[in-house]
């Protein structure tokens, strides 16, 4: 590997953004840096996007490779660090379980051995609400029991028992972001949601409404909901930037590690999103409604109150259809 040096680059404390090629890390870049905070970026980009970084701070880099986040530590002044690299998808997890403990888990240990070598104590680590399992009340708060139901949320459910075990051990202070549903795309037009396979409800049926010959897969219809679809809580990834930032602030001033919930508190079913979208795009959207998928709860909406009160965080653009709106673009759909 190389590193291209810049002495004012490399002794302003940067911000290393592991994962920061995918979809919300290259968000929270863009935001950090709007801040005028320097950032370095590695991806393996096995899911991210080297055009969604516009600098040059990034590197090609697998942080289950040792020695190359070694030499980028050993080389920069870095002030804390943002971990977005895992893997995701929850059918995949079930399939393929080896795969996502190795990435996420082994990629988190030899992260956290670099940063504990090279005294680097402060964590923002991009976790789930899928360490929650199947919801006993709802919203699910961060007292909610953490019962995984699939391998990715366990592994991060671990993740996040290593960090902790790692503050008792050696003083990192970290703060978990248990997500819900990250939705929608930069206002200003300059990231995009992609997923390769595309998983994600909005950007299917936004697809659906820009090609008439496709059409979104309802996966259940018979739920105990009141129009029997799956209830989902869909947070804008602006605002999920926000909350990171947030989170980094609080560390850097001296902050103990911490949980937080990011959620809108208010939940769409999947019948609602069509609609939205049908609504935003003025489209018909063609429509498939099929048997549920093994492991889908009737509905999962969060309360962040608990950021909200403590670091001030708040949802800027909370309603569904302006989430759709930002995401929709027809001709790159």
């Amino acid at each position: 590997m190389f590193l291209t040096k810049n002495d004012d680059f490399w002794n302003n404390s940067p911000i290393l953004i592991v994962g920061g090629a995918g979809y919300i890390g290259s968000h929270v870049d863009l935001l950090l840096r709007e801040r005028g905070l320097k950032t370095i970026i590695i991806d393996n980009l096995v899911r991210g996007h080297r055009d969604a970084i516009p600098h040059n701070n990034f590197f090609e880099v697998d942080i289950r490779n040792y020695s190359d986040i070694n030499d980028i530590f050993s080389k920069t002044n870095i002030s804390a660090v943002m971990h977005f690299a895992a893997f995701a998808y929850v059918g995949e997890s079930v399939h393929e379980p080896l795969k996502y403990y190795n990435n996420n888990l082994c990629g988190i240990i030899s992260l956290l051995e670099c940063m504990k070598s090279h005294n680097v104590n402060k964590l923002i680590f991009s976790s789930t609400c899928a360490t929650y399992g199947n919801p006993q009340y709802l919203p699910i708060d961060e007292k909610h029991p953490q019962k995984p139901v699939n391998p990715y949320g366990w592994s991060k459910l671990m993740a996040e028992q290593i960090m902790h075990d790692c503050d008792t051990s050696w003083g990192l202070k970290s703060v978990a972001l248990r997500y819900f549903n990250a939705a929608g795309e930069d206002p200003g037009g300059r990231l995009r949601e992609r997923h390769d396979p595309e998983t994600h409800l909005i950007p299917l049926v936004l697809r659906a409404a820009a090609d008439p010959t496709r059409e979104i897969e309802i996966f259940g219809t018979d739920y105990d909901t009141p129009d029997g679809t799956c209830i989902r809580d869909y947070i804008h990834v602006t605002d999920l930037a926000q909350a990171h930032i947030l989170a980094l602030e609080y560390l850097l001033k001296g902050g103990e590690s911490q949980v937080y919930n990011l959620g809108n508190g208010t939940g769409y079913s999947v019948k609602e999103v069509i609609e939205a979208a049908k609504k935003v795009t003025g489209r018909d959207i063609r429509v498939k409604e099929s048997p549920r998928r093994p492991g889908d709860p009737p509905a999962l909406v969060g309360n962040a109150q608990k950021i909200m009160t403590e670091l001030g965080w708040k949802t800027t653009i909370p309603d569904i259809e302006d989430i759709i709106r930002s995401a929709w673009k027809p001709e790159i759909q």
